[in-house]
C-alpha cells in the first residue's frame, strides 16, 4: 500500500491540462479562464454622473448660488454644448457630463425656478462623479487560470469581451460494475442494489466543471467490462466503481491490463477507500474505485477531485484543508489515514458514530470529512483536528 500523499503525486502525473476552446461570454461561467484577456475600452469611457443633479463648474460652487439651465444630459443621451461658469446642465445618473463641467450637484440641494437653479446652503463638497477609467482601464487584465464567478462574467461584458478562451471541459466515463447492479427506478432483484456511485461521482464531477458519461452497468463478465471500456471510447478520464479488488469476482484490473492498461499503483492506506486503482489506458487515465458508496465518495473528493481540476488547468493541490476543534472526543486512529464523516458548525466538529462505507445515509448529514492521520492518538474535546470541506 502506499501512502494518499503518494497516491496524489502518481494521480497528478497521469494528467495534464486540457487545451483551450473558445465559448461565447454567455457559456463561459463556471467554466476556467485559460489565457489572460484584456479590456477592450476604459469603463467607464467617460466622466459619468452618480447622481441626479444637475452638472456645473465646480470653481462657481457657494451657497445661495445661482446657475442658468442650458442643457440636459441623459444615459445614452449626451448633450453636446459646452457649460459656462454660471451656467449648468440637466444631468441624471450615468450621463456623461457636458464639456465645461465637473461637479454633480445633487438635485435635493437646489430649488429650481424655471430655467434657473439656487444652491442652498448645503456644502456640496463632493462631485458626484464618476471619472472615466475609474472601474478598469484598456488594456487592463484579468489573469488567469481562474474559475469564472457571475461577477467576472458581468466584468468581461463591460470589457466588451464576446468570446472567451477557457479550458476545455475533461470527459470523465464513469463505469459502474457488478452483478448486483440495477439502475434507479427499475425493480431491482432479490439479490440486487441500486446503482448509487455512479450518479453521486457524476454530480460531484459536474459541480468540478467536468463533462461526466454514465455508462451502462458493467456486469461480472469480461465480456461486458470490455464492451463498458469499449463505450468509454474518447474520454479523458475513465473511472471505474468496483471490481478492483482481488475477489473471484473482482475483474476489472484483469480486463483493463488486457486492454493495455499501464498500472501506476494498486491499494492506498487510506479508510475507507483502500482499494484503489489507477494508470494509462491508451490515451486516457484510468482510476479504479472501491465498490462501497462511500468509498467510492470519499475517493471522489480527495483523489479526482484534485485531478479535475489540474485538467482544467488550475494547478496540483490536494483537497483544501482547514484546522478546527473538536466538539468531542474520537477514539484513536489506526494504520490508515481516516476520512471519518462528520459535522462542523460553530460549536466545532463532531465526528459521526456512524463510519461503516456502506452508510450513505451519514454522508448525506455530513458537511466534512475529518482527517485522523495514520496511529493518531485519541482526540480530546477542544483539539485541534483537520477536516476537508464537502
Amino acid at each position: 500500500m502506499i501512502s494518499v500523499t503518494d497516491a496524489l503525486a502518481q494521480l497528478f502525473e497521469l494528467v495534464s491540462p486540457l487545451e483551450a476552446e473558445n465559448v461565447s461570454l454567455r457559456e463561459a461561467n463556471t467554466r476556467v479562464l485559460a489565457h489572460p484577456v484584456k479590456a477592450i475600452r476604459d469603463q467607464p469611457p467617460f466622466a459619468a454622473s452618480a447622481m441626479d443633479g444637475y452638472a456645473v463648474n465646480a470653481g462657481a460652487v457657494k451657497p445661495g448660488q445661482t446657475f442658468d439651465v442650458i442643457g440636459e444630459s441623459a444615459a445614452g443621451h449626451r448633450w453636446e454644448g459646452t457649460v459656462g461658469p454660471r451656467q449648468a446642465a440637466r444631468i441624471f445618473t450615468g450621463a456623461p457630463l457636458p464639456d465645461g463641467t465637473d461637479q454633480v450637484i445633487i438635485q435635493e440641494n437646489v430649488t429650481r425656478d424655471g430655467d434657473t437653479i439656487t444652491l442652498d446652503n448645503s456644502a456640496n463638497d463632493k462631485p458626484h462623479v464618476r471619472p472615466a477609467g475609474a472601474d478598469f482601464r484598456a488594456g487592463d487584465a484579468m489573469p488567469a487560470p481562474r474559475r469564472l464567478t457571475p461577477s467576472d462574467v458581468a466584468l468581461l461584458a463591460a470589457m466588451n469581451l464576446p468570446t472567451l478562451p477557457v479550458t476545455r471541459r475533461p470527459v470523465v466515463a464513469i463505469i459502474a460494475t457488478g452483478d448486483e447492479l440495477v439502475q434507479p427506478g427499475e425493480t431491482p432483484g432479490q439479490d440486487q442494489i441500486i446503482a448509487s456511485n455512479s450518479y453521486g461521482l457524476a454530480a460531484l464531477i459536474e459541480n468540478l466543471g467536468a463533462e461526466a458519461r454514465l455508462l451502462p452497468i458493467a456486469r461480472d463478465t469480461v465480456a461486458s467490462l470490455e464492451l463498458a471500456f469499449d463505450l468509454a471510447a474518447g474520454a479523458d478520464l475513465i473511472v471505474t466503481i468496483g471490481g478492483a479488488s482481488v475477489g473471484d469476482h473482482d475483474l476489472v484490473g484483469a480486463v483493463a491490463q488486457a486492454k493495455g492498461m499501464e498500472r501506476s499503483f494498486y491499494k492506498v492506506a487510506m479508510r475507507p477507500g483502500k482499494p484503489l486503482m489507477a494508470g494509462r489506458l491508451g490515451s486516457a487515465t484510468m482510476i479504479g474505485l472501491p465498490g462501497n458508496p462511500v468509498s467510492a465518495m470519499v475517493c471522489g473528493h480527495v483523489f479526482l477531485a484534485p485531478m479535475i481540476r489540474k485538467m482544467l488547468g488550475l494547478g496540483e493541490s490536494p483537497a483544501p484543508r482547514e484546522t478546527l476543534l473538536l466538539a468531542k472526543d474520537a477514539p484513536r486512529n489506526g494504520p490508515r489515514e481516516h476520512y471519518m464523516r462528520a459535522r462542523a458548525d460553530a460549536g466545532g466538529v463532531t465526528i459521526f458514530d456512524r463510519q461503516d462505507s456502506a452508510l450513505l445515509s451519514v454522508l448525506a448529514e455530513a458537511n466534512c470529512f475529518a482527517v485522523r492521520p495514520i496511529d493518531d492518538p485519541a482526540r480530546s474535546a477542544g483539539d485541534r483536528i483537520e477536516i476537508i470541506r464537502l
